[in-house]
Order: structure tokens, then sequence, then C-alpha cells
């Protein structure tokens, strides 16, 4: 499911709500009919990865980033950032898992570049391995061609778990089966982007806007 939406529309708030990183000020959000805020909060946590655009890399090794902890399991974190597209890159690392992510501890740290710590947060993501998958502009800091990568791979890395997506580039939201349209707070729109683009609405408004620029 991709959320799209001008600035200012709601789409990162209610992630953040489905999150209950904020709690609702009215009203309720239910999972299974239940209110969110029955369930132990720990573990309503759990279900969830995502990648927001303000996330942080730690001056830890890589592996202990993708981990989110000391107990890595190698394998796992590094199919993470193969899926992720940083494969490559993980092969010229000195020290490969175990290399420092900058170099505050250590002079053998490696500076990695705004793009390659987006991937390294979208494996971050995928080492969780949580039912639900959140990804709020993840390919904000990508190159096109690193863009293209992320999303041709997005079927691999979220494999048939349910993935929520947030762009403001609708091209990008093509491939997602279900997409919902924020206004001013509200749901305004929804459908898959075939439908979308044919009926008056907000939508067409925005692809039409962006899509001036490629012809």
């Amino acid at each position: 499911m991709a959320i799209v939406g001008k600035n200012g529309s709601g789409k990162t708030t209610f992630i953040k709500l489905l999150c209950r990183l904020y709690d609702v000020t009215e009203g309720c959000i239910k999972v299974n009919g239940v209110d969110i805020r029955k369930y132990d909060y720990q573990e309503y946590c759990r279900l969830f990865a995502a990648v927001f655009q303000d996330f942080q890399m730690f001056a830890f090794p890589l592996g202990e980033n993708i981990a989110g902890g000391e107990d890595v399991i190698q394998e796992k974190a590094v199919d993470a950032l193969n899926r992720a597209g940083m494969g490559e890159r993980l092969e010229r690392l000195p020290g490969k898992l175990d290399t420092y992510v900058g170099k505050e501890f250590s002079d053998e740290g490696v500076t990695f570049s705004g793009g390659e710590k987006q991937k390294m947060a979208i494996a971050r993501a995928i080492y969780k391995d949580a039912p639900f998958v959140i990804m709020d502009e993840p390919t904000a800091a990508l190159d096109p061609v690193s863009e293209c990568e992320v999303f041709a791979g997005f079927d691999r890395m979220v494999g048939n778990k349910t993935a929520i997506y947030i762009s403001h580039r609708l091209a990008s939201c093509r491939f997602c089966q279900d997409i919902i349209v924020f206004d001013g707070g509200r749901v305004v729109q929804r459908g898959s982007h075939e439908e979308l683009e044919t009926q008056e609405g907000l939508y067409r408004e925005l692809w039409e806007a962006q899509a001036r620029y490629y012809q």
C-alpha cells in the first residue's frame, strides 16, 4: 500500500499513530478489532519495522547497526544488506560487518554516503523481520539508479509481509497494489494507480504535475 499526498497532509502523522509513537487524542485505532492501546506496548512495537525520514545510524560496527544490538546473526545481516542493495559495498569493506560506521570510535571506520546510510536503514527494517514493513520516503537520499534498484527489489525485500510505503514521487508508487491519497488529514481517494489516474481528483492532479517534467 502506498500513501501519497501534499506536504502536511498527515501521511507521516498517520504512520506514527499506527506505530504508537503518538497516541490518538480522539477516536481509536484497532487491530483485529482491539484498541491498540490495550496491547502490551513492547509486544505491539514488535509488529512493525519502520524506516522514517529521520533515521539514525550509530558509530558502531555495521552489523550492530543492522541488528540493532550486539547480538548479530551474521547470515541474516548479510542477507538484509544484499536485499537493500548494499551487497557490493559490503564486499569492499575492510572488516565486512565489523567495519565501524564513521571514525568516532575507530580510525579504520568508514564514512558512508547519505544514500548508503539510507540503504542501511532499509536493511535494518528487513533484518527485524516484522510482519508490517513501513517505509517513509525510503529513497529520498538515493540517486535515480539506486532508487530504481530499490523499487525493482521491493517485493524481494518485503516478501509476503504487509508493506506501507510513503512517497512524494508518484511514479514510485505504481508497483503498489493499493494507493491511499491524503489531504488535510483525511483520506480523499483510494485505488490502484490505473484507477486513480483516470479519476478527477487530487491523485491525477499530483500525477500530471510531476509527469509534465518528464515529457
